[in-house]
């Protein structure tokens, strides 16, 4: 297969890849990795009128920490976020999580910022952002905007982005030393789209979890939050009845669509067993919090 007829573009700048996207209307693509989006142009599911590579842009290759926040350049590569030790050290569930995405190829090529905007369900990057209450910076020639994770995802390769913006960094919150975490996902190949997966994470106070948060992937149209199981864990010291309560509440939960590789039942049942396995994970990597 190959692609429509369009026009590229190699940006110098935010700036200049910000007024191209303007001058497209809504026929523009930015291109950094495009592990996802040449496929999609190839078999015509996506045809851009232009192409705005934005490799040369100098500056958007860094993982910065800023205070409490993870800051991730539109040019950071998988590969170099799994290895990043900043991340290791701030957010290690994002270094766990990596394992488990694409292959080599595509690790090599592909970015943390494009995972997030293709917005696919059963990808890990889009699942760390939401577990780590990310914000997407967008830049068009309106100026730029902040956007909550909240507010960025609208369905199954959805978001809220406008088609003149360009994304240039995400921001994530830090986990901390006493915060633990667990990941867990199946897929039927290493490197495959997950059937479903669980990240968890807490930390201890008194014995007890705090801070709960419990994200999972691959069971519905966007990755989430998953309130009800945190609720049962939340406060609570945790014993195999806490943790069985919780896998039954995630199963409650959500709602996961049948299709050629899995069944919603079947889906809703790995979720949970998933589920259990991150949360014993993430409780005993979790620290005492020290009393100040």
């Amino acid at each position: 297969m190959k692609p429509a007829a369009f026009d590229y573009v190699r940006a110098e700048s935010v700036a200049h890849a910000a007024q191209i996207l303007a001058g497209a209307g809504s026929d523009g693509k930015v291109i950094a990795g495009g592990q996802s989006l040449m496929p999609m142009m190839n078999f015509r599911l996506v045809k851009p009128s232009v192409l705005v590579d934005i490799n040369a842009i100098a500056g958007l290759d860094h993982v910065e920490l800023n205070g409490s926040r993870l800051r991730i350049g539109a040019l950071v590569r998988h590969f170099m976020t799994a290895c990043d030790p900043i991340i290791a050290q701030h957010a290690p569930i994002v270094t766990e999580a990596m394992k488990h995405v694409a292959h080599l190829t595509v690790r090599n090529r592909g970015t943390f910022c494009g995972s997030v905007c293709h917005a696919d369900p059963a990808a890990e990057m889009p699942m760390m952002t939401v577990l780590l209450d990310g914000r997407i910076h967008a830049v068009s020639t309106r100026g730029m905007r902040i956007i909550p994770i909240g507010e960025f995802f609208a369905g199954s390769l959805v978001t809220s982005l406008e088609p003149d913006e360009l994304v240039t960094t995400v921001d994530l919150a830090t986990t901390g030393r006493e915060m633990g975490y667990g990941f867990h996902e199946f897929a039927r190949r290493h490197g495959d789209y997950a059937l479903a997966a669980v990240a968890v994470l807490m930390r201890r106070e008194a014995g007890k979890a705090r801070d709960v948060r419990i994200a999972v992937m691959g069971v519905g149209e966007m990755p989430s939050r998953v309130p009800a199981a945190e609720e049962v864990i939340e406060g609570n010291e945790l014993c195999d009845a806490a943790i069985l309560r919780a896998t039954e509440s995630l199963r409650t939960a959500i709602s996961p669509n049948s299709d050629l590789n899995a069944s919603a039942d079947y889906r809703r049942h790995l979720a949970g067993a998933l589920a259990g396995r991150a949360i014993r994970d993430a409780w005993s990597r979790a620290r005492e919090a020290v009393p100040a």
